[in-house]
């Protein structure tokens, strides 16, 4: 499985990223890489999985339970200047210019001297080369009289020019755009987080680069998707959630289907394929099945859910792997487990790491959800959590944002709500002495307390 990087390697134009939403759960990194994964096999495409954001604890205790590495992580499909960059020969500043006009003839007219520790000196184009012969071979007494040959062997830091603009190699081509229309050189330094020389990259080249491609997997609202996703390629969205989806220039294919798990989607286009995902594959997608389901008793639950996890089971159950012996149920309450509880967990961290921003009207809020096994812990963070929900209401321009917590015991959830409208008043859950609410039989976010609160906010 992938490595994790900062940013993905952006030169391959044929690479497709399969990411899910920002805040990933367990269901957006199982199914970015179990499509990534039956788009390799099936396809042969250069499928690469992908997150939005830092992995949770439900998500990390499954992972090290399948030896699995997590995608890469990227939060923004904005072209960076690796995305145009051309890694040029190069020259050190003492070497003769002899050595650089080999390389000038071999790159159309580009030679970096770069010092010995990796950092840019400067560089020898036709411009630069003119001005070095016209500053010498006229009036200069030292050159003027001296043989081309002569002139070669001159170091090649006599002929660079070394006023040219670096920029790091994960800079957003569009933060400095207009500075760089405004230079009147044509090309640029690509620099690694170190200072040293990566590249070269040509003016021309900015104005048009190539755009990732992405597919969306569980979710297709660009309120939670990745950022400046409308500076990428959309090619496809394959999701389980209401509709919001982006815009798009040309036609692609989208499927939402109502279940109660992408990784049930993906499990049967597996299937459909004639394929058997690998035991460590088939148990993370099991394990994102299951949470999103609540171990299949959530409302969102279909027999095709059913259908799925006994799928995946026996794909992953299998002799000599990491589940080897376990049972849906077991496997189930082990995933809950590990994503459940409050004491350990900073409270900004509750109300961020499942959350969903959404926009009706002139409204826009977010809901996040926090699972636990006794509601009565609520009680002793209150405070702390409203603090973080006012906290994520100003930091992200938000009208109101509200919390559930859910008790995958008893099939309950609290609800904590900062600055909500008067509107609100009439959600239909029972109010509590301490300000929340308690909403029997109510575990999920999107098929039960979402269409509520939007029917309110929308009549």
């Amino acid at each position: 499985m992938a490595s994790v990087h900062s940013m993905p390697n952006l030169r391959d134009p044929n690479r497709i990223f399969v990411i899910g939403h920002v805040n990933p759960d367990t269901d957006a990194i199982a199914s970015a890489m179990g499509y990534a994964w039956l788009l390799q096999e099936r396809d042969g495409a250069n499928a690469v999985a992908a997150r939005s954001g830092a992995i949770n604890r439900q998500t990390s205790w499954v992972l090290r339970e399948l030896n699995l590495e997590p995608p890469l992580l990227f939060n923004d499909a904005s072209p960076r200047f690796d995305s145009v960059m051309r890694r040029l020969d190069t020259v050190t500043p003492e070497r003769p210019l002899s050595e650089a006009w080999a390389i000038l003839n071999r790159t159309g007219g580009i030679a970096p001297v770069v010092n010995p520790d990796g950092t840019p000196y400067g560089l020898i184009t036709g411009k630069s080369l003119f001005n070095f012969l016209s500053r010498h071979m006229g009036p200069h007494p030292r050159y003027k009289d001296m043989t081309m040959a002569e002139l070669l062997e001159i170091p090649c830091k006599e002929a660079a020019e070394t006023d040219i603009a670096r920029y790091s190699a994960t800079t957003r081509i569009r933060d400095v755009i207009r500075r760089l229309l405004r230079d009147e050189v044509d090309e640029f330094w690509v620099l690694d987080d170190n200072k040293r020389y990566l590249g070269i990259c040509r003016q021309r080249d900015l104005l048009d680069p190539p755009r990732l491609k992405i597919i969306l997997v569980d979710h297709n609202e660009s309120q939670q998707a990745l950022g400046s996703l409308d500076e990428a390629e959309l090619i496809e969205i394959l999701d389980h959630h209401r509709l919001g989806n982006p815009t798009t220039h040309e036609p692609i294919r989208f499927t939402v289907d109502v279940v109660g798990s992408t990784s049930t989607l993906v499990s049967e286009l597996i299937e459909d394929a004639g394929l058997s995902a690998p035991p460590e594959l088939a148990g993370l997608m099991l394990a994102g099945l299951l949470s999103d389901t609540l171990v299949m008793t959530s409302p969102t639950t279909t027999e095709r859910d059913h259908q799925a996890a006994d799928r995946l089971a026996r794909w992953a159950f299998v002799w000599g792997a990491p589940l080897e012996g376990e049972t849906i149920q077991g496997f189930g309450e082990k995933v809950l487990a590990a994503g459940t509880g409050l004491a350990s967990r900073d409270p900004l961290d509750v109300v961020t790491t499942d959350m969903k921003q959404y926009e009706t009207g002139n409204t826009r809020f977010a809901i996040a959800q926090a699972e636990v096994s006794d509601l009565y812990e609520l009680n002793d963070y209150l405070e702390p959590l409203r603090d973080a929900l006012q906290e994520l209401r100003e930091r992200r321009s938000l009208d109101f944002a509200m919390l559930m917590v859910t008790d995958v015991v008893q099939g309950d959830s609290r609800l904590l709500m900062v600055d909500a409208p008067a509107v609100l008043e009439e959600l239909p859950y029972r109010p509590l002495a301490d300000g929340t609410r308690l909403a029997t039989g109510v575990v999920s976010r999107k098929k039960q307390l979402l269409p509520v609160v939007f029917s309110l906010l929308e009549d």
